[in-house]
């Protein structure tokens, strides 16, 4: 009896020791290529700062994991969150973006404005607006712009958000819609100056991510995450980064 106890112990003190628990895999949040700061500033394939990867890494250490950002061009958003490419995108809004995916709550805001050159007068509406070029994003859509104006919009695209606010500074056109978030940006870092009237709110945003169908992550967790990142202050703080 005494061997077989001893012939136990050496076996017990050859086992190896139980695995360790392995972490759960990263987050991986896709981020537009082309995007410009403040969402973010892309450099080969890293993502290196905005709201977009500040985002990413607020609601990653909620949810218990680290963060990949992985940019991917815009036409292939969709298809690359389809395939499980990445967990989620954010910043967006169900009706952008087709795809069978799980959406989150709402909670990201930003306005839709219209600005207008203080060098002319002031548009008393959006109806004052008929058969004038508006300066716009390629790509974009602008349905309450387009409700007003029906056949009297005229889209002068430009092919992003910071180079439609450069040809309003130019004088190319006198009026121009954009997102707050990057007016305001643009004008902190210097790069508009030009004296407007007070900008028109066209329309008020509150956008969301979108959940690949294969993310191990739940949209309930998801919605947890964000829940805390709203209630304690944490999104606002963000947010105030790039105003």
């Amino acid at each position: 009896m005494q061997g077989g106890w001893a012939a136990l112990l050496v076996l017990g003190l050859c086992a190896p020791p139980p695995a360790a628990a392995q972490p759960p895999r990263p987050l991986v949040m896709l981020v537009e290529n082309s995007a410009l700061m403040p969402q973010a500033r892309v450099e080969g394939d890293r993502v290196v700062e905005g709201l977009h990867l500040d985002l990413g890494q607020a609601l990653a250490r909620r949810l218990g994991r680290e963060l990949v950002a992985r940019p991917v061009p815009r036409k292939r958003l969709a298809e690359a969150l389809q395939r499980g490419e990445g967990d989620l995108l954010c910043d967006y809004q169900s009706d952008w973006l087709p795809g069978a995916f799980a959406w989150s709550r709402h909670f990201i805001p930003d306005q839709a404005l219209l600005v207008s050159a203080a060098t002319g007068p002031a548009p008393a509406g959006l109806a004052a607006l008929a058969g004038q070029p508006v300066g716009t994003v390629r790509g974009y859509v602008y349905p309450e712009v387009a409700a007003a104006l029906r056949g009297g919009f005229v889209r002068d695209d430009a092919p992003d958000a910071t180079a439609n606010l450069q040809k309003l500074a130019l004088g190319r056109v006198q009026h121009a819609l954009t997102g707050r978030r990057v007016l305001e940006y643009q004008q902190r870092i210097g790069h508009f100056r030009l004296a407007l009237h007070p900008p028109r709110v066209v329309s008020e945003v509150l956008a969301q991510c979108a959940l690949s169908p294969s993310s191990p992550v739940g949209l309930a967790a998801l919605n947890a995450a964000i829940q805390g990142l709203v209630s304690d202050g944490e999104l606002n703080r963000l947010l105030a980064r790039y105003r």
